[in-house]
């Protein structure tokens, strides 16, 4: 019996005698298959002429879900055909392939019992292969074995509605399970089948509706998109999917979407010659038409990219629907979605499938190796990308190349992973920016009242810029504390060092004890604060410490507590560079230190937390 896990290339395998009904029959079922978004090996488009059969088109056979085959007249005059049903026939048999049987001009007895207009071409054959009567056999059999199989006879019946019956048992055959894309993602099932049912295909009130799908980069939001275009997009009159919406609009404008919708959704070629007013009127009329459309726009960053196009409810027929993928929630609330929904990390068991399936490919795994995984899912936390990137790059290597390449990664994360999510950082604006780096390098884990009066009191306006980065799947807030994904916020602290990578004196934040002791012991602090422009904030995270450096002055706010002060509050104070050098620490010495040399320029602002 065929595996469960077996991936096809194809959805349908196409076997027919061209001359009968290439250009007829058989190219009406092919193009029917090809809207609904079933992919179709056709041999005489995929293999080059002269090519006999072959190794090439036997693994077409197998790596299709279902075989078609189109008996006509001459169908037994051609032994390549004959060769092709043989080898459908044996994967039906061994690999439980679904085979379905169209009898187009031809009686099913004939073919059954090889009589009729059969009769001559096996009489023949039996002459030619008189020293290899195994071969007609095997034709034989592989006739009598499909002829006995529910099939279509067509026979003086509708075309149209005959082909419609076929691409209807077809799509009832895969199941939902299209071969544009892997069967055996990890743990997607039940997720598209979660989208499915927020799309409401089968809602009595059929009216236009927009799904969002919402996340952090490299959490497989296209991926999500993807698979549920694969499994609902039979069901449209018309479908368009666009891979990656922003690169388009930016190299081509808004005409480059829409010209790439028309193509998709009404096979419109030739719209090179319109403009952008032409293409706005053909967009109007065409589509505002008794068709419904499904239309997923992936990867989009901006809000002009959705609105631009003139897509709305009353452009679109009921039943339509829009699917739009993003980092960026707020996208979705400002366009009117219907439901956005936040694509959620893998889970324990997910995230362990995953990495072995790109790991180990198979192949035995190494006790050694195998004691390394939760330590590189702890790492990864459960990050799709991540994961993939990792495993892919540790198969076939050792334990101990293993562990030499997780230590590499801690404090060298991997360049994939990282301009991933570097992307969500370069939308942000410059003060979102900033309180993003704040957040990685000082105040991840914290309570979300604490790092918004810091953060004010630096003037970076906070409760609108930790919406936005909220809005961007930067940040999570969960019981009022701020989190932060491990691996954005390595990307965080590599921002910071990224130009000085060995030279702490030129970042614009600290965040490390011996970084803090390093600067404030030597001139590089010195060099630094003359040359400084903007806010950067300086924290030492044993002390509470945190320092902005603006202008040539150090300001530093200390969270001091109620044992040493008997209230909290916030201790600013402000010097010029020559800082006394500092040669041990304690928060209680600290805080001496700037009482007694600073008294006059202590400013002290009582919180409540």
């Amino acid at each position: 019996m065929a595996s469960t896990h077996r991936i096809c290339k194809h959805d349908v395998f196409l076997s027919f005698r061209g001359t009968d009904t290439r250009n007829t029959f058989t190219d009406h079922l092919y193009h029917h298959l090809i809207k609904k978004g079933i992919s179709v090996f056709k041999d005489d488009q995929n293999l080059q002429k002269g090519e006999s059969i072959s190794p090439q088109l036997l693994q077409a056979i197998r790596d299709s879900r279902v075989s078609i085959v189109v008996f006509s007249k001459a169908y037994s005059k051609s032994k390549w055909c004959l060769d092709e049903i043989a080898d459908i026939a044996e994967c039906h048999e061994q690999l439980k392939q679904t085979a379905i049987p169209v009898f187009y001009d031809v009686d099913p007895s004939h073919v059954r019992k090889q009589t009729g207009v059969f009769k001559s071409a096996f009489e023949l054959y039996t002459k030619l292969f008189r020293s290899d009567l195994d071969k007609v056999d095997r034709w034989r059999r592989a006739l009598t074995h499909f002829a006995n199989l529910v099939g279509f006879d067509v026979r003086d019946k509708p075309e149209f509605t005959e082909i419609e019956k076929i691409v209807q048992a077809v799509i009832k055959a895969l199941n939902h399970k299209f071969s544009g894309f892997s069967s055996d993602l990890v743990g997607m099932q039940p997720r598209v089948q979660e989208l499915e049912k927020l799309l409401k295909l089968n809602s009595k009130n059929d009216d236009f509706r927009v799904l969002g799908i919402w996340g952090m980069g490299g959490v497989g939001k296209t991926t999500h998109a993807t698979v549920l275009y694969d499994r609902i997009s039979y069901q449209f009159d018309a479908r368009c999917f666009i891979s990656n919406t922003s690169k388009l609009y930016m190299e081509g404008g808004v005409v480059a979407v829409q010209k790439q919708i028309l193509r998709q959704t009404l096979d419109e070629r030739n719209l090179d010659s319109y403009d952008t007013c032409e293409i706005a009127g053909i967009m109007l009329n065409r589509l505002h038409s008794s068709i419904k459309v499904l239309l997923v726009l992936d990867n989009v960053d901006q809000l002009e990219q959705l609105q631009e196009l003139g897509i709305n409810p009353n452009l679109l027929w009921s039943g339509s629907r829009i699917i739009i993928t993003t980092r960026d929630e707020h996208i979705l609330r400002v366009y009117g979605a219907d439901t956005v929904h936040k694509v959620p990390m893998l889970n324990s068991n997910d995230a362990c499938e995953l990495f072995r399936t790109r790991a180990f490919r198979g192949e035995d795994q190494s006790s050694d190796c195998v004691e390394l995984i939760p330590e590189i899912l702890k790492y990864a936390q459960n990050l799709p990308l991540a994961i993939k990137v990792i495993g892919s790059f540790l198969c076939t290597r050792d334990a101990t190349q293993w562990r030499d390449a997780l230590d590499r990664l801690k404090n060298n994360p991997d360049s994939k992973i990282m301009d991933v999510l570097q992307m969500s950082v370069d939308g942000l604006q410059h003060q979102e920016k900033e309180i993003f780096l704040h957040i990685a390098c000082f105040f991840k884990g914290e309570r979300e009242v604490y790092v918004n009066r810091i953060l004010d009191a630096c003037g970076l306006h906070p409760h609108i810029g930790i919406q936005r980065i909220l809005e961007k799947s930067l940040i999570t807030i969960k019981n009022q504390e701020i989190h932060m994904h491990d691996m954005l916020q390595k990307l965080g602290k590599k921002i910071v060092r990224h130009r000085f990578p060995e030279e702490p004196g030129s970042w614009s934040r600290l965040w490390q004890y011996h970084d803090f002791y390093q600067v404030l012991t030597t001139e590089t602090v010195i060099n630094y604060v003359s040359k400084s422009r903007g806010c950067n904030l300086y924290f030492l995270n044993e002390f509470n410490l945190c320092g902005v450096i603006w202008g040539e002055m150090i300001i530093i706010i200390c969270y001091l507590y109620s044992f040493i002060y008997h209230f909290d509050y916030l201790l600013v104070v402000t010097f010029l560079p020559n800082f006394p050098r500092i040669s041990s620490w304690s928060s209680f010495q600290l805080t001496f230190i700037l009482e007694t040399s600073f008294k006059q320029r202590i400013l002290r602002k009582p919180i409540t937390m």
